[in-house]
C-alpha cells in the first residue's frame, strides 16, 4: 500500500511539473509592442493582423498601439521602451533624413538607427469637401482652410509636403488646422470653417467605409489630375493611384484618381544578440505565414510583395531579418506555381 501511494506521489508530481512547464513555456513569449496610428485608420489593423499571425511563432506577444502616426511612431520606436516595431510611410521616414542631412542633429539622432524590416503597400490620400464646394480636384486646394492632421502625424507630414510641391510654398498659417480627421469633418460639414480634410489610410478605410450612404450628400472627394502643371512636382516623390469606387460605394459612383505614399514596416538597428535571434524568427514566420496574412488579413496585404527592392539613399535594411527574409524569398523563388505545372512535375513534388 505504502508503495503504490508512493508511485501515486510521484505520478501526481510528475503531472505537476509538467503543469508548471507548460504555463513556464506559454508565458515565454517576449513582450514586444508595434506603434501604429489611430483606432480607425488601415495601420492599426496591419499591426493587429502581424500580432496575430505572425508574432506568435516567432515568440513574441505583440501589443499594437494606436498613436498620432508616422512622425510620432519613429520618435517612440526610439525612446519608448517596448516598442520594437512601427508603421512609418516613405515621406515621413525621408523627411527625416533629409532634416538629417541639412545639419538637423536631433533629426539625426532619431533616424540614423532605425531600419527597414519591408516595404509594404501604398497608402492612398484622401481630399474631402463639401458636396457643394466649388472644388473639383486637389489642384483647386491652394487657397483653402485645410486641416492637414494632427501634429507629429503622417498626415500632416504629407498633406503640408504636398501642397508645398503643387503650390511651391507653405500652406498659410491661418489657412492650415491640425485636428483629427473626425473632429475635423465635423466642422467641415457643421460650421463650415473648413474647406478640405486630408486623409491618408490604405483602402479600404474604415473611416470612410463607415459612412453611411447620406454621406453623398454633405461630402465628395478631390480628384487628382496628373497631367496638370502643379502635379508633376508632386509625382517625383507620391505616386499615382485610383481610389475604387467598390472600396467607397456610399460615396462613389466611379472610380476616382488620386495619389498614394508608400507604408514601411520598421524597427531599430538593435545588435544583442537575443534581440536579433527573436528578429530573425519574426522574419521566418513572417515568409512562412504570408499567405495567410493576404487570404485573411486586411485587403492592403494583397497588395504587399514579399521581396526587398533597392530603398533610397540613407535608407537600410535590418541585417537579422534581411537573412531570413532573402533566404525564404530564394527559397520560394525556386518553386514553380502549381498552376504551371505538368503532372510529372506534382509527382516529383517539383511544384510549389
Amino acid at each position: 500500500m505504502t508503495v503504490r501511494c508512493s508511485n501515486r506521489f510521484v505520478v501526481s508530481a510528475i503531472v505537476a511539473l509538467a503543469a508548471l512547464l507548460a504555463i513556464s513555456f506559454a508565458s515565454a513569449a517576449t513582450p514586444y509592442k508595434i506603434v501604429t496610428a489611430s483606432e480607425r485608420g488601415t495601420y492599426i489593423q496591419i499591426g493587429r493582423d502581424i500580432a496575430k499571425t505572425i508574432a506568435p511563432a516567432a515568440d513574441i506577444e505583440l501589443e499594437v498601439l494606436p498613436s498620432a502616426g508616422s512622425a510620432e511612431n519613429v520618435q517612440r520606436l526610439r525612446d519608448e521602451p517596448g516598442v520594437k516595431f512601427a508603421l512609418v510611410q516613405s515621406d515621413v521616414y525621408q523627411a527625416f533624413l533629409d532634416q538629417a542631412a541639412a545639419g538637423n542633429a536631433k533629426a539625426g539622432d532619431m533616424i540614423r538607427p532605425l531600419r527597414v524590416i519591408m516595404p509594404l503597400y501604398n497608402e492612398e490620400i484622401y481630399f474631402v469637401t463639401r458636396a457643394d464646394a466649388s472644388l473639383n480636384s486637389v489642384q483647386d486646394i491652394k487657397d483653402a482652410k485645410i486641416n492637414v492632421g494632427p501634429l507629429r502625424s503622417g498626415t500632416a507630414l504629407t498633406a503640408t509636403t504636398l501642397y508645398r510641391l503643387m503650390f511651391g510654398g507653405a500652406i498659410p498659417e491661418a489657412n492650415a488646422s491640425y485636428l483629427s480627421n473626425e473632429d475635423a469633418l465635423v466642422k467641415l460639414i457643421g460650421d463650415k470653417s473648413l474647406d478640405v480634410v486630408v486623409i491618408v489610410a490604405g483602402q479600404p478605410a474604415k473611416l470612410l467605409v463607415d459612412m453611411k450612404p447620406e454621406a453623398r450628400q454633405l461630402i465628395k472627394l478631390l480628384k487628382f489630375e496628373p497631367d496638370q502643371p502643379a502635379s508633376k512636382a508632386a509625382l517625383k516623390t507620391y505616386v499615382a493611384a485610383t481610389v475604387r469606387a467598390t472600396s467607397y460605394p456610399n460615396l462613389l459612383q466611379q472610380d476616382l484618381p488620386a495619389l498614394a505614399v508608400k507604408a514601411f514596416l520598421v524597427t531599430y538597428n538593435y545588435t544583442r544578440g537575443d534581440t536579433s535571434a527573436t528578429f530573425g524568427k519574426f522574419a521566418r514566420s513572417l515568409c512562412q505565414n504570408f499567405a495567410t496574412l493576404q487570404a485573411e488579413g486586411h485587403p492592403k496585404w494583397r497588395e504587399v510583395e514579399l521581396a526587398m527592392p533597392d530603398l533610397g539613399r540613407g535608407w537600410l535594411y535590418y541585417p537579422p531579418t534581411t537573412r531570413e527574409l532573402q533566404a525564404c524569398i530564394a527559397g520560394k523563388g525556386k518553386l514553380k506555381p502549381v498552376a504551371n505545372c505538368s503532372a510529372q512535375e506534382r509527382v516529383l513534388g517539383l511544384c510549389g
